[in-house]
């Protein structure tokens, strides 16, 4: 689980999954996790994603974070197979722009036979206002060591953010591979739309949830198909709790998505599945 993975921030984002200040926590603290959910809506919502936890201010600052997640989950699916998975993310930023670079472990019997990620990741953000803001990314996502065919791809995204309680983001995958039945067919565009949000409910507990949607333009040839028509597209989200303290935060998720999920990825779709991240953010 891009807490629980992709993707380091869990429930509410790696989203990647994550897919996040509100926490109540004060000075740069507060600003750390403003910075990391507004990074957050748009390098992957509603799932487990590579996070940013940077203080977008006007002087040069660094940071990252190192998690680790009983299921690295990303859109939906499990890129770990179910198997606890360790992330770490390191980034710097200076006057709203930020890049860094993301990498986790992987199950290395999945397509393409990679036993790690690695995800280079560039962006701005841009302020609205005190409590609006938007934030425009690129990346570059790389299967390390992988024995099969290449299944890297690029994205770029755009995010709305109100504070750090509610993200909305849109993506675009021009050169996604389009998997059917564990079968590689192709590549061709896909695209992504997610959303986000955490709660206050105490100190330092929070409610999250998200939920998103991946549609593929990639086609299945006829014949191909061993039941039905392909889907082309799936919906997936997750509602959990977070607890925040000092450095560390720890989320617990309840994870959905359609079985469709499987004519798109060679991944197991993770419906019905609870999975949980531990992350230290410094």
């Amino acid at each position: 689980m891009k807490t629980p993975g992709r993707r380091s921030q869990a429930p509410t984002s790696r989203i990647k999954l994550r897919p996040r200040g509100a926490s109540g926590v004060q000075g740069r603290r507060a600003s750390l996790w403003k910075g990391l959910s507004a990074a957050c809506a748009v390098l992957v919502t509603a799932t487990h994603a590579p996070a940013f936890g940077g203080d977008f201010s006007d002087e040069f600052s660094t940071g990252g974070n190192v998690a680790l997640t009983t299921d690295y989950i990303y859109r939906g699916v499990s890129e770990s197979d179910g198997h606890p998975a360790l992330q770490v993310d390191l980034h710097a930023n200076s006057d709203g722009s930020f890049a860094g670079a993301w990498a986790s472990t992987r199950d290395r019997d999945l397509d393409p036979r990679a036993p790690g990620e690695l995800e280079i990741y560039v962006g701005h953000r841009f302020d609205l206002s005190s409590a609006w803001s938007t934030t425009v990314s690129a990346r570059s996502h790389y299967f390390v060591r992988a024995t099969q065919t290449s299944a890297d791809y690029q994205e770029v995204s755009a995010g709305l953010a109100w504070l750090d309680r509610w993200t909305f983001t849109l993506a675009a995958i021009p050169n996604a591979v389009r998997w059917y039945e564990y079968m590689r067919l192709s590549r061709s565009p896909a695209w992504v739309a997610e959303t986000s949000g955490q709660w206050l409910i105490g100190r330092g507990l929070f409610v999250t949830g998200g939920a998103g949607y991946y549609y593929s333009s990639g086609t299945v040839p006829a014949g191909a198909a061993s039941y039905g028509r392909p889907a082309s597209g799936y919906a997936y989200g997750n509602l959990g709790l977070a607890f925040e303290a000092h450095q560390w935060r720890l989320e617990v998720g309840y994870f959905l998505a359609q079985n469709r999920a499987q004519d798109l990825f060679p991944y197991p779709p993770v419906n019905q599945h609870l999975a949980g991240t531990v992350s230290w953010h410094f």
